[in-house]
C-alpha cells in the first residue's frame, strides 16, 4: 500500500507565473514555479517540497524558475555541525539577555507595527512597506502546514524580533524574520543562531535558509554560517571552503 503523502504529492501539479520584476537582482525579471492546489500540500509533501528547493508564501509554495537566470541558490545550515566563530559567540552571549516565546501564529498589533518599521527602515520601496493588516496576515499568518512564530523581547518586555518558521521532517525552514531596525545588536544574525539552537532542540538536523544570492550583498550573512549545503541539479552538496 503506498504512503498516503505519496499519493497526494502525486496529485499536485505545478505552474509558471508570468514574468515580475526580480525582488534581489536589479533591472532583472523572475518567474517562480508554484505547486497547485494548496489545500493538497499536508505537512509531509510540504517537507519534500521545501527539500526540493520549494519555499512558502502565507499558503502559495514555490520555488524560482528564471529561464535566462540561475541566481538563486537553496541553503541550509548543517545544525548538527554547526560552530559558532568567534563573531557569532560575541552577538550570542551579548544577546542571551532577549526572552523568547514560541507560539502558534496569531495576530498581535506590537507585531504588525515592528513588521511596518522593519519594512519601512529595511526594503522601502520594495512594495512590503506599505503592507496592510489583510496583507500582512495573508503573507506570515496564514499556514496549512505545520508552523510557529517566536518573539524576543529585551528584559524591559519590549518586542525586538519575530521569527515565523515551518517544521518539516528534516528541520526548521525559516520562512521570514523581522526586528526593531533601530537597535544595535546584529539581531538578524541573533535570530539564526537561535533558530539553529531550536533545531537541536527538537532534534532536527537542518535549518533551511531559503536562497542564496552570490550577488546579492543582503545575502552574504546566509553563506557565513558553516557547514551548511547548497542545492545543485536537485542534490545537496557541501560547497567547498573559500
Amino acid at each position: 500500500m503506498s504512503n498516503p503523502s505519496e499519493s497526494i504529492f502525486r496529485k499536485l501539479q505545478f505552474y509558471t507565473t508570468a514574468s515580475y520584476p526580480c525582488s534581489y537582482l536589479p533591472d532583472q525579471m523572475a518567474r517562480s514555479q508554484v505547486a497547485a492546489p494548496a489545500h493538497l500540500i499536508d505537512d509531509a509533501s510540504y517537507s519534500r517540497l521545501i527539500e526540493q528547493g520549494f519555499r512558502r508564501s502565507g499558503l502559495f509554495t514555490y520555488r524560482p524558475d528564471c529561464e535566462q537566470c540561475q541566481a538563486c541558490i537553496p541553503i541550509r545550515i548543517d545544525a548538527r555541525r554547526f560552530v559558532r566563530h568567534r563573531t557569532h559567540r560575541k552577538i550570542w552571549n551579548r544577546l542571551q539577555t532577549l526572552q523568547v516565546r514560541v507560539t502558534a501564529l496569531h495576530w498581535d498589533p506590537d507585531h504588525f507595527e515592528l513588521y511596518q518599521r522593519y519594512q519601512q527602515a529595511r526594503h522601502p520601496g520594495a512594495g512590503m512597506d506599505q503592507d496592510d493588516q489583510a496583507q500582512y496576515t495573508q503573507f506570515l499568518l496564514t499556514s496549512r502546514v505545520q508552523s510557529s512564530m517566536a518573539e524576543f523581547r529585551d528584559a524591559e518586555g519590549t518586542l525586538r524580533m519575530v521569527a515565523i518558521m515551518d517544521q518539516i521532517d528534516t528541520g526548521i525552514s525559516a520562512v521570514y524574520t523581522f526586528y526593531d531596525p533601530d537597535w544595535h545588536g546584529s539581531l538578524g544574525t541573533y535570530g539564526v543562531l537561535w533558530q539553529i539552537q531550536h533545531c537541536l532542540s527538537l532534534g532536527l538536523p537542518w535549518l533551511y535558509l531559503g536562497y542564496w544570492i552570490q550577488e546579492s550583498r543582503k545575502m552574504t550573512y546566509k553563506s557565513q554560517f558553516r557547514p551548511h549545503q547548497i542545492l545543485r541539479g536537485g542534490v545537496w552538496i557541501e560547497p567547498a571552503p573559500g
